[in-house]
């Protein structure tokens, strides 16, 4: 077994290993990249990814990422292609065919099958010499000086820099395609990622009562409308905006500042200009403001800065996106 200090320096060289191999692939990026984002930008059909191995795995990424993005794709395992599924593809596809050595006795088979279909073939291969980039119709280079494995044998920098390539053509497709944070969501409706791009803060207030006091109501009655609104505050409002709010620790700062209370009213004891949020503010825009404000609460107000309601942490908590 290893010392620590030893597992810590191999843990650390595998990184920079891995490091200058992705970083190698900034120097491969020319007319060839871009001619790959425009002929996958242009197909009438899908994008079919393709490798065997750990090359396949990496391609299933590559397709859950082109999916995700705005550009429909689809996983064919290379040894599966050439026993039936090579039916998955048709005309107008566009094929991405991932492999280190570029000459797997599957890819030998499967390419010139793709070509004899008029498929165009994109290449993310480690061997500029092989079998697959003399054959394709674009090579991306993303060849590695050596894996991280000490045995330069396990697939580790290469399948790195298979990745980080089709990233980078996913990315490049975003922005040719002016995919957007709402695009985005239509993709990602579920989950916490989900919410963050669709739910607004007008989903979450109206699930709560308001709380809402005038300048002149009195301290008795301004705390009865905090606790049996259960929010933790009370707003302030004069002619239906809000011109104040007052929170539980407002009422510490009383307590510590007077020794009699019963002729103070909201207007003593309020924080004047209180944070605000309007309905059509994304929930996870709200949590940054008041993490950016150290609060649990915004008041809600219309386009005309009117009252409407009050956001709190824990509803956000309750969505799941914290």
């Amino acid at each position: 077994m290893k010392t620590r200090e030893e597992i810590k320096r191999i843990a650390t060289q595998v990184i920079a290993d891995e490091k200058k191999a992705v970083a190698n692939l900034g120097d491969r990026i020319g007319e060839s990249f871009a001619e790959a984002v425009e002929i996958i930008f242009s197909a009438s059909g899908r994008v079919v990814v393709t490798g065997i191995g750990k090359s396949a795995d990496i391609a299933r990424k590559i397709v859950s990422t082109f999916n995700s993005t705005g550009t429909p794709a689809l996983f064919l395992h290379a040894a599966d292609a050439i026993h039936g599924d090579l039916g998955m593809v048709r005309p107008g596809d566009v094929v991405v065919c991932l492999s280190k050595s570029g000459d797997t006795p599957e890819i030998k088979v499967l390419v010139p099958l793709i070509k004899n279909f008029g498929n165009p073939v994109i290449a993310i291969v480690g061997n500029t010499a092989s079998f697959l980039a003399q054959q394709a119709d674009v090579v991306l280079d993303a060849t590695v000086e050596h894996e991280a494995c000490p045995n330069n044998l396990a697939p580790t920098s290469s399948t790195t820099a298979q990745l980080v390539m089709g990233d980078a053509l996913a990315v490049a497709l975003i922005e040719c395609r002016n995919f957007t944070a709402a695009d985005f969501a239509r993709f990602h409706p579920g989950g916490a990622l989900g919410k963050q791009l669709y739910l607004h803060v007008a989903n979450l207030y109206v699930q709560n009562e308001r709380p809402e006091v005038s300048p002149e109501t009195p301290l008795r009655e301004t705390i009865i409308e905090m606790t049996s609104k259960r929010l933790g505050c009370a707003v302030v409002t004069s002619d239906g905006r809000p011109v104040g709010i007052i929170t539980d620790g407002d009422l510490r700062r009383m307590m510590r500042k007077h020794t009699s209370f019963e002729a103070l009213t909201a207007a003593d004891i309020m924080s004047p200009n209180p944070k605000t949020v309007t309905p059509d503010e994304y929930a996870v825009g709200a949590l940054n403001i008041m993490r950016n404000h150290s609060i649990t609460q915004l008041v809600v107000v219309d386009a005309d800065g009117r009252f409407l309601g009050v956001v709190h942490i824990h509803d956000i908590i309750r969505e799941g996106i914290i």
